[in-house]
């Protein structure tokens, strides 16, 4: 463990930790993975991919990663800049003509048809900074937009959904007005799913094909796709949610699951399957500024661009549905967004130093990228609300103990 600068009896102290959270009910399990200076630094897989059937999580379980989709689609996008074949500040419009000519309420909780037209088009850099001007937030549109969640990712949120292709999709997303001007501020997910189209349309391939040829297949990520293959599906983790007494409950099942089916609508912001294994490549991939092991799929002054802040001050006092961070303050307030990832602007504890980045996934798996410390770390768990502070603090844990045994 040396040479990674930990103390592997430091390090052993995370796994206590997370053993301590199978052992009181609060998760099934866990696999969680570091690395440092290049090195593998600790991988340990605990508990139960199905805690029913006792049958015991290991390093190769296969998890709905959610929302840490969105980095992916994020990096596939950037792509698409390098090769010229979109700008970062053009608009969409020749695209999505769907989206074009927007109309933005007057007032965000005003009358739905109270609109004026928008003062610009929508740009890729509104799509990769959540910034289009319509997504989840604290407004009135709120429950129509949970309800674009497609299949089958809006089943283990217990969310209701209507089956759609991505062209019926964005058509039924064009019928709605945006709440704010493209660019003012920060609402959440439905831009990935918005890139996750235009992708597909700028490549004539679809997201999987792009995912798999560009990214996944280059970087050796051969467990990551939309789609569980049925010789895989018994790798597939149970998915739970708390249970309103107590204990768990589960949300989806690997039996059950619509993953082992090729989704109508392949959902950018939140459809991916991964192992601990690939997402660290991936992220390693990020930390490398571009490149793993000569593989290399961005350039530094693109990632660099990735992993900046780009909220304004005013943007940054609105959380997104007024969640707080783990020392208690704003959302916004120690940490800004990038395209598809969150940048740590400020160190709050034993923790993340400034300049490192991640986004986790509704289902409680999370991730680190720390280039001050070289460190890329990925913890997997299949729990819905997991990484909200008022269910849980094992991501806080998982940081604190990682940080923790650093000893050069």
């Amino acid at each position: 463990m040396q040479k990674t600068g930990f103390s592997a009896s430091r390090l052993r102290r995370l796994s206590t930790v997370l053993q301590g959270y199978v052992e009181r009910g609060e998760i099934a399990g866990s696999v969680a993975l570091i690395h440092r200076y290049g090195e593998e630094a600790y991988v340990d897989a605990i508990g139960w991919q199905d805690k029913e059937a006792q049958s015991l999580m290991k390093r190769d379980t296969l998890f709905r990663i959610m929302s840490m989709t969105k980095p992916v689609t994020a990096v596939a996008a950037l792509m698409l800049v390098e090769e010229g074949k979109i700008g970062m500040f053009d608009p969409v419009d020749a695209w999505l003509p769907e989206l074009s000519n927007r109309m933005v309420l007057r007032d965000p909780n005003g009358p739905i048809d109270d609109v004026s037209p928008a003062s610009r088009s929508i740009t890729l850099h509104d799509l990769l900074t959540s910034r289009l001007g319509i997504g989840w937030g604290d407004h009135q549109l709120m429950s129509t937009l949970l309800n674009l969640l497609p299949a089958p990712v809006a089943k283990p949120l217990g969310v209701e959904h209507v089956d759609l292709d991505p062209d019926s999709w964005i058509n039924r997303l064009s019928e709605l007005p945006l709440i704010y001007e493209p660019g003012t501020h920060f609402l959440y997910h439905i831009a990935h799913e918005v890139l996750g189209i235009l992708i597909a349309r700028i490549t004539g391939k679809s997201l999987e094909e792009f995912f798999q040829e560009r990214i996944f297949n280059p970087l050796g990520m051969m467990d990551t796709s939309l789609t569980v293959p049925s010789e895989k599906r018994d790798r597939l983790a149970v998915a739970y949610a708390p249970g309103p007494e107590g204990g768990l409950v589960i949300v989806d099942n690997p039996v059950t699951t619509g993953w082992v089916e090729t989704p109508i609508f392949p959902s950018g912001g939140a459809g991916l399957i991964s192992t601990a294994d690939d997402y660290q490549r991936f992220g390693r991939m990020l930390l490398g500024k571009g490149e793993l092991n000569g593989v290399r799929l961005l350039s530094r002054k693109t990632v660099e661009a990735m992993t900046t802040d780009y909220l304004t001050a005013e943007q940054h006092a609105h959380p997104f549905f007024n969640e707080t961070d783990y020392d208690g303050s704003i959302m916004w307030t120690n940490k800004g967004y990038g395209f598809g990832v969150s940048v740590r602007t400020k160190q709050i504890g034993i923790g993340p130093s400034v300049g490192s980045f991640f986004w986790p996934g509704a289902l409680g798996s999370t991730w680190i990228a720390d280039p001050k410390e070289d460190l890329m770390a990925t913890l997997m768990i299949q729990l819905r609300g997991a990484q909200l502070p008022e269910n849980s603090k094992i991501a806080l844990d998982f940081w604190t103990l990682i940080y923790q045994a650093i000893n050069d």
